[in-house]
């Protein structure tokens, strides 16, 4: 990986993206796998669907590890980050450095549907229901199979390319 000075993804022909940027969102981190292989990606696109049984809703990088091993053992966590957890969403966009991996910077607990964040407060395992693709992206629609809902004093939000401080 190469750090940049400027931003590493610049928007300014593409407004599509500017609009997507403009909405702002949690940041979650998805993952999926086992021991002998997992997978993570931070995730802003996403959205919670409420049902028997309640799903959730993502756009996934069609080229992500955590996209193609998501869809292929159809099982996965998504836990909500907090404001301390900035560098690891950064680490697992690949935006950021993780000298010895982005696994590393954190604590998991291990589950039937891959790693989970052991300082998350909020998380769900989630099964693959569906996927198509959609723009640039997949759409994948997850059942929501077990959500626990803990205290998010200082959620991570991201809004315009840059992460929302709590309170703000």
């Amino acid at each position: 990986m190469t750090i940049h000075a400027g931003h590493p993804f610049p928007t300014p022909d593409d407004p599509v993206r500017r609009l997507r940027g403009r909405l702002g969102g949690s940041v979650s981190l998805w993952t999926a796998g086992d021991d002998a292989e997992r997978a993570g990606l931070t995730v802003t696109s996403w959205l919670v669907a409420g049902g028997e049984p309640g799903r959730v809703v993502a756009l996934l990088d069609p080229d992500a590890d955590l996209t193609e091993l998501l869809l292929e053992s159809g099982r996965g966590v998504v836990q909500l980050l907090s404001w301390d957890d900035r560098g690891l969403a950064d680490a697992f966009a690949g935006t950021a450095p993780a000298p010895g991996g982005p696994w590393r910077m954190a604590d998991w607990v291990d589950t039937s549907h891959g790693p989970r964040l052991a300082r998350a407060g909020t998380w769900a395992l989630v099964s693959v229901e569906t996927q198509a693709e959609a723009g640039w992206s997949r759409l994948v629609t997850c059942t929501l199979d077990e959500v626990v809902v803990g205290d998010d004093d200082e959620p991570l939000a991201h809004r315009r390319g840059r992460y929302v401080p709590p309170g703000a």
